[in-house]
């Protein structure tokens, strides 16, 4: 093995480390990170496994960012981190030190919705909504990376604009699960949002 270590010998990942004796376990241990969130300075101390998407929900109190599968195949987490949109279940909270980072609670309010929200809601996109706010920032991001010329797998040249067709934004809202199958009307949406942006 290289470590010249006695066969069955039972030798802790503590001695590997740099971490104090007195720290026993890793949740003793923090470390500090900074960013902005939906317009706000903050600084942190969490645990070095702390994910993007706990750091918001558990330090923040940012729930509108949802907590789906945990393993980035459900889009519920999503949120808009240095003008991209991310997985934040999948990052963690260090590896975003100075980021800019917005989250659904900062897309729109009650008394003026940003024009995505308010298309979900005429177009019934969502059932139980769980997973709208993921929807909603994905859907947002969509429209910005179809505007910007940056392709999909679905994009038919890359060299050329792709028009935002159905199968554009199905493709590009993959990886934005809705169990409820609220898809078609979320693809409307989108649209909606789309032929008022022209």
């Amino acid at each position: 093995m290289g470590l010249g270590l006695a066969a069955g010998a039972e030798v802790s990942w503590m001695a590997f480390t740099n971490i104090p004796a007195s720290a026993q376990t890793t949740s003793e241990i923090t470390m500090k990170v900074a960013f902005r969130v939906n317009g706000q300075a903050h600084s942190l101390a969490v645990d070095p496994r702390t994910t993007l998407l706990d750091a918001l929900r558990e330090h923040l109190g940012l729930t509108g960012t949802k907590k789906g599968c945990d393993h980035g195949q459900c889009g519920a987490c999503t949120a808009i981190v240095d003008g991209r949109r991310m997985n934040t279940c999948l990052s963690l909270a260090l590896m975003h030190e100075s980021s800019e980072i917005d989250t659904i609670e900062e897309l729109g309010r009650v008394e003026e919705l940003h024009p995505m929200q308010a298309a979900f809601i005429a177009h019934d996109g969502y059932q139980c909504g769980y997973c709208t706010p993921g929807q909603i920032l994905s859907a947002v991001a969509t429209l910005d990376e179809i505007a910007a010329g940056i392709p999909s797998a679905a994009t038919r040249r890359v060299s050329q604009p792709s028009p935002a067709s159905p199968e554009e934004i199905r493709e590009r809202m993959s990886g934005n699960l809705c169990r409820c199958a609220a898809y078609p009307n979320i693809i409307a949406a989108i649209t909606d949002v789309q032929e008022g942006r022209r």
